[in-house]
């Protein structure tokens, strides 16, 4: 016979409640074929960057049942496979609060559907991947007049880095949030590499734009794929055509890595970026989906 202990709350988790979340995520994932768990929460589960969320812990005798994080009345939630359908969501959902609160579920899964219509939530934003084959011929778009691209260099880009990424981002409830925590994390990540963080800068060395890409390791039967990690362009200074030129030579360098396909992250609703993706030969592959109470 097992025993539900009370949801537990924590600021900051133990390195053994790390692993224990982590391995969740994994058998979930497994069973559901996507991982339920974004970069941002995996990095906030590991302490590698700044965080002012909670996470929910539903422990089932020394088994994690189930967990969640929210951040700023946003999150994200799973149950273990082997405890679906026994009340740890609806358990986890109530440790969480009332009130207005948002919860992203990876994959548009029938049941994570149904799960949020039960407890009040409705479809809200749909967050596409997108993706491409790297083998594909890429237009030919040039870089705008007086426009170069250099490599970021740590130490010494960040805050002219955050600084755009803000402005470009001023209305995006994730991206347009970062800090130097958020960004110093990702430079201490494995996949890191500064060659590959495309900056383009004026004839005075200011940052006009940047193409930050990401390289995910082969896994199973999965090559190893290239991504559009994040790509901006300040407003302030906007320069016709920088985003395609950013987007192509981004790829180029990826394709030049030797990888086959490209992914992307994009939200539905952005149809300037969904259009320029689709110019450049991408399709929809996955769909995530944010649920709002």
């Amino acid at each position: 016979m097992t025993s539900r202990q009370p949801v537990r709350a924590a600021d900051r988790l133990s390195s053994s409640e790390a692993a224990d979340v982590l391995a969740l995520a994994d058998a979930a994932g497994s069973v559901d074929g996507v991982h339920p768990l974004s970069e941002d929460v995996v990095l906030r589960v590991r302490g590698d960057v700044p965080s002012s969320g909670v996470h929910l812990l539903s422990y089932d005798d020394a088994r994690l049942a189930g967990y969640a994080f929210l951040e700023g009345g946003s999150g994200e939630l799973i149950v273990h496979p082997d405890f679906r359908r026994t009340g740890v969501g609806t358990g986890l959902l109530t440790a969480a609060g009332a009130g207005p609160m948002r919860f992203w579920a990876h994959g548009d899964d029938p049941g994570a559907a149904a799960f949020a219509e039960r407890n009040g939530f409705e479809r809200a934003r749909v967050l596409w991947q997108m993706r491409r084959s790297l083998l594909d011929p890429l237009p030919d778009i040039p870089l705008p007049d007086g426009v170069t691209l250099r490599g970021f260099r740590p130490g010494s880009d960040e805050q002219a880095w955050l600084g755009v990424n803000a402005r470009a981002f001023a209305h995006h409830p994730e991206q347009g949030r970062w800090v130097l925590g958020d960004l110093l994390g990702r430079e201490a990540e494995p996949w890191f590499d500064p060659a590959g963080f495309l900056l383009a800068v004026d004839v005075a060395d200011t940052l006009v734009g940047f193409h930050w890409t990401k390289v995910h390791p082969a896994t199973g039967g999965e090559p190893a794929i290239g991504e559009i990690y994040v790509l901006g362009v300040d407003p302030a200074g906007h320069r016709r055509g920088l985003g395609a030129a950013l987007s192509v030579a981004g790829l180029r360098h990826l394709a030049g890595s030797g990888l086959t396909v490209a992914t992307l992250y994009v939200d539905e609703s952005n149809e300037a970026a969904v259009k320029l993706y689709r110019r450049l030969g991408f399709e929809i592959f996955k769909t995530d989906v944010n649920y709002r109470r």
